[in-house]
């Protein structure tokens, strides 16, 4: 019988402050580690696909290079190399709170084994991160640079990394974790959407707010298209967008409680 799988995205927002370059949120990334430790020893029968976006650290570098777009010349492929390390350096702190939390976590960077085409996946081999799922590891993506076929070279989010992964792993449920869920109005913060599909999201894009500090792969909007894409390719997923700054929050929608946040579903579902 086929296990269960979550994918599961802390978002940079949350785990970094993106007003300042370079700056972790290191006590929430432990507490996080600490609640998704405590779901998987609930749930040992349960696998988890876990990414977390660059925040301060990785976007603060591609936006100052404009490495999405495209890299070329010896500045720009410097500018890729500085995204590499910066993404990387946050990766080894939430690699540290996981392991600090008894977690067996494996790391997969997109930029070792991805290649993408005019800024999406064209080919990525998953038989390691499969291999790590049946042997009960924690696989961990992240927002990453890759070599590009069109671009040269280009900056993938992790909702771009997991649109291709739902493609091929058909998880259950994806789970983004946020420091603020969807609201109908930015920056006015008083309503909250509670869900999206293919046919509502022509008539919510137009209000839906962009992150507080939009990123160079996007705002929200951009995050709730992708996770669209998602839905559409595989009705059975249902994602669900949430703000997880206070602690259990994450726990709590790891459980599947009720609680406060967006979920987008295809409108077969």
């Amino acid at each position: 019988m086929k296990k269960e799988i979550i994918f599961l995205k802390l978002g940079g927002s949350l785990i970094t402050d993106k007003a300042k370059p370079s700056t972790a949120r290191e006590g929430r990334i432990q507490q996080l580690a600490e609640e998704i430790a405590q779901f998987l020893n609930e749930n040992p029968e349960i696998r988890l696909l876990l990414g977390h976006g660059s925040g301060s650290f990785g976007h603060v570098a591609a936006k100052k290079h404009g490495t999405r777009q495209g890299v070329d010349g010896e500045a720009g492929w410097r500018g890729f190399a500085e995204v590499w390390a910066q993404a990387a350096n946050l990766n080894q702190l939430v690699v540290r709170a996981l392991q600090k939390a008894s977690l067996p976590v494996l790391v997969f960077p997109p930029s070792a084994s991805a290649w993408a085409k005019d800024g999406a996946i064209s080919n990525w081999d998953l038989r390691p991160v499969e291999k790590a799922l049946a042997a009960g590891l924690l696989p961990l993506v992240y927002g990453d640079v890759a070599f590009d076929q069109e671009r040269g070279g280009t900056v993938l989010s992790t909702e771009d990394l997991f649109v291709y992964l739902a493609d091929k792993l058909r998880p259950q449920s994806i789970l983004l974790a946020a420091d603020e869920p969807v609201y109908a109005e930015y920056p006015a913060r008083d309503k909250i959407i509670p869900e999206v599909t293919p046919r509502t999201f022509a008539g919510l894009s137009a209000s839906m707010g962009a992150a507080g500090n939009k990123d160079v792969t996007g705002g929200m909007k951009s995050k709730v298209q992708r996770m669209l894409d998602v839905v559409e390719t595989n009705p059975d997923c249902e994602v669900r967008i949430f703000d997880a700054k206070r602690k259990g929050e994450l726990l709590s929608a790891l459980r599947g409680e009720e609680s406060p946040g967006t979920r987008i579903k295809s409108d077969k579902a």
